[in-house]
């Protein structure tokens, strides 16, 4: 190889290192120290300075009033001041999206427009998912595709728990890569995202796709498809040609202005928004009601059973009997009987220390049944979650942590505290969603362990029963 030859060889690998440098910033807004760390991750640090010619750059915080351009918080409570020497002028940063990052005023966020999109032809079929949607499945599937042509309005899938809601997207997945989009499924949960991940792997095999969350150790890099908590969506400007928010009614989606902005904004101008729940709030049910946003409701579960509907025990004092571990009390001898199930059991308590105390209670008593506790603060929860699925664990306590995005073959629950008020009627139902969503073992146990009838366990109740009803009207369930 000559010299001409060497030195051409270096300005075209110089500009294929660019253009995989741009890649890594199509759609992103984001800071300079993050900027610098995406390249270094990849090892492309030289590309820094032609990035810098390129990229849009706003400020961090506007003032006077001041305004994050991240999170578009405005709320002057919710900055605060950087210590600095008398001469100095104040300088600020955002408390409310502080856990992403400090943003400061005086600093920039860097955003470099999505390339137009192209139709692409692939060699292997996009959608490896060999499943069969059902009648209502396939009548949500082709809801939102049709949904596509309306860009002004966001579309809302309202389905039951065990609908069956992941199955349904995966046509209007499809039909949007194939025509060049880049598509986006964000919720609230990172254990939401942790299931969604796999299953829409083994559903596009041929289809590259990242999964976003805090603490996530894989590098950021451009794919078409992205698994991404709501939070990460704070790091995307007109990056979506399809962004599918899940459990949107979850917390802490719901009620945060911010997220909300976030999800707004990471969609392009004429992409398209796509709201999933069971349980929809006063927000999703006053946007239907005004409408502006179009919906599709299934009221039935895929394999055409009913929900289990919950039956209310009273177990007294259940707080005193955990904490003197009172053996002759009424939850000691439903806890006994409760732990004799088949299957895998589920106890939901209203805190992480009322977990705790039971599972020790339990551990050290019931020798005869494999237990295990989790909870948001438990490193191990994503392995002790799997262990259950692979049958070494079969009594699972936990906080409100699963209460969504779990599913569990031949599951029994009981939610105990069922009166709680950390107990909403939203994650009543959620969490009696558990139960029965398997086709081979569509019932099971669900029980209301209480000191006491709240109205949210009698609102949940009402709706499940509801829903069956519905469906039931509708011809779409057995029994």
């Amino acid at each position: 190889m000559n010299i001409m030859e060497s030195s051409e060889k270096r300005v075209k690998e110089k500009e294929e290192g660019i253009e995989v440098a741009k890649s890594l910033l199509w759609g992103r807004l984001i800071t300079y120290h993050e900027m610098v760390s995406t390249l270094r991750q990849h090892g492309l640090e030289s590309c820094l300075e032609a990035l810098l010619d390129s990229v849009e750059k706003l400020p961090a915080v506007e003032g006077p009033g001041f305004t994050c351009n991240r999170c578009n918080n405005q709320t002057l409570s919710d900055f605060s001041e950087l210590p600095t020497l008398e001469e100095q002028a104040t300088t600020v940063y955002c408390l409310n999206c502080l856990n992403m990052g400090r943003i400061i005023q005086g600093d920039q966020l860097y955003f470099l427009p999505s390339p137009p999109i192209k139709q692409q032809s692939f060699d292997k079929p996009l959608l490896t998912w060999k499943g069969q949607l059902s009648p209502e499945q396939n009548r949500a599937a082709a809801d939102l595709i049709a949904s596509l042509e309306e860009i002004d309005k966001p579309h809302s899938i309202i389905a039951v728990t065990g609908a069956g809601k992941t199955e349904m997207i995966f046509p209007v997945i499809q039909q949007v890569l194939l025509q060049g989009g880049r598509v986006a499924i964000a919720s609230p949960r990172i254990d939401v995202c942790l299931e969604l991940f796999p299953r829409l792997q083994r559903a596009f095999q041929s289809v590259d796709m990242t999964l976003l969350y805090g603490g996530t150790e894989e590098a950021y890099r451009y794919t078409s498809l992205v698994i991404s908590t709501t939070h990460q969506l704070l790091r995307f400007k007109e990056a979506f040609d399809l962004l599918i928010v899940d459990e949107v009614d979850a917390f802490p989606y719901a009620g945060d202005d911010s997220l909300h902005f976030a999800v707004k904004r990471a969609v392009k101008t004429q992409g398209k928004l796509v709201y999933l729940t069971a349980t929809p709030d006063k927000t999703l049910n006053k946007a239907i009601e005004a409408d502006e946003m179009t919906q599709t409701l299934l009221p039935a579960r895929y394999h055409g059973y009913p929900l289990p509907e919950p039956s209310f025990y009273w177990v007294g004092d259940w707080r005193r009997s955990i904490h003197q571990r009172q053996q002759s009390s009424r939850l000691w001898q439903f806890l006994l009987k409760f732990s004799q199930l088949t299957g895998v059991k589920l106890i939901f308590l209203p805190n992480i220390h009322l977990a705790e105390l039971l599972f020790q209670w339990l551990d050290s008593e019931l020798t005869f049944v494999k237990a295990a506790c989790v909870h948001s603060k438990d490193p191990m929860r994503k392995q002790k979650v799997q262990m259950v699925r692979d049958g070494d664990i079969e009594l699972l306590l936990s906080t409100t942590i699963l209460e969504r995005g779990v599913t569990f073959t031949n599951c029994q629950v009981c939610i105990l505290g069922a009166e709680s008020r950390l107990f909403t009627t939203a994650a009543l139902v959620q969490m009696s969603g558990r139960v029965g969503r398997k086709q081979d073992f569509p019932s099971g146990e669900l029980v209301y362990a209480h000191q006491g009838v709240s109205w949210a366990m009698k609102q949940a109740e009402k709706q499940i029963l509801q829903m069956n009803l519905e469906a039931r009207e509708r011809g779409l369930v057995i029994g």
